[in-house]
């Protein structure tokens, strides 16, 4: 089991053919050599498609290997629509939807509507009260209040804390450090991230970052390099953290990964990434 678990925000993207994947390589294959060099992902799929059908979650399991973690997000219509009210049958539906996998999942995450805000905390507590213990649970919110280090966060990480739920960390600093300019990739991406303060704090035993890179990789080493003193530090405590690396447009997220974590290969003891099928490939030609 890793010590750190390292992954994108997505296994099936078509333009990673001929340097993650294989040029010519199909669908079906990609989670399979996904699962071969990243131990995790984020799976945003759950979030926008909803509860996915039984033969599918069965298909994803005889593709990984054991030590892999599905991060699958809630779906927006249990957060975004029902905003956590009355979603105890939704949630059970979903959570059943995946028992093929359970053993297999790494934090579930509850990604939070940008206006959900002090006053709503009750529908999380009710949610996390009835949340499977074997499961661990991540909770990201965008609301401003709760970024101030008054009562609305205060509460919100006891109440994570209480619970043993992991607040997510997105860390959109790199993203927002220059002016997009006029690279479409950067101008997308800063229109639809949320441009909130980095708070660092671990209320759980799998810490959750989501780092947003950007397009420049200087840029992202000068902000990621205190990530990896804090990452080390948490394994050293005996937790297990999640790291989730984004890019603007996602195309050099799998680069991105693999640069940013093999320093930490040596420092923190922990494992090499595995070759990237297209890099192999490329190199049998």
């Amino acid at each position: 089991m890793p010590s750190l678990y390292l992954g994108l925000a997505m296994w099936a993207n078509p333009d990673w053919r001929g340097g993650f994947y294989a040029p010519h390589s199909g669908r079906e294959h990609w989670l399979e050599d996904y699962s071969g060099v990243f131990p995790a992902v984020e799976g945003n799929t759950t979030f926008y498609s909803g509860t996915p059908r039984p033969e599918t979650v069965a298909g994803w399991a005889t593709q990984i290997p054991e030590h892999f973690r599905f991060c699958f997000k809630l779906p927006q219509q249990l957060t975004h629509v029902q905003r956590l009210q009355d979603i105890e049958a939704g949630l059970d539906d979903f959570l059943t939807a995946l028992a093929p996998l359970h053993g297999r999942l790494g934090p579930l995450m509850i990604q939070l509507p940008r206006d959900f805000g002090h006053a709503e905390l009750p529908a999380l507590r009710r949610v996390l009260e009835r949340w499977p213990s074997e499961i661990p649970c991540a909770v990201e919110v965008r609301h401003s209040e709760f970024f101030h280090k008054g009562e609305a966060e205060r509460d919100f990480n006891r109440l994570l804390i209480t619970y043993g739920a992991n607040r997510v960390m997105l860390d959109v600093r790199p993203l927002f450090s220059t002016g997009p300019g006029t690279v479409p990739g950067l101008l997308k991406a800063q229109a639809e991230k949320p441009k909130l303060p980095l708070h660092v704090i671990s209320t759980g035993d799998f810490p959750l970052v989501r780092f947003i890179g950007h397009l420049d990789k200087s840029v992202n080493e000068r902000y990621f390099a205190d990530w990896r003193e804090r990452l080390g530090l948490w394994i050293k405590q005996g937790k297990t953290p999640f790291l989730f690396v984004h890019t603007a447009d996602n195309r050099g997220a799998p680069e991105l990964a693999r640069q940013l974590y093999d320093p930490l290969i040596k420092s923190a003891g922990l494992a090499e990434l595995g070759t990237f099928a297209g890099e192999r490939q490329n190199r049998l030609l």
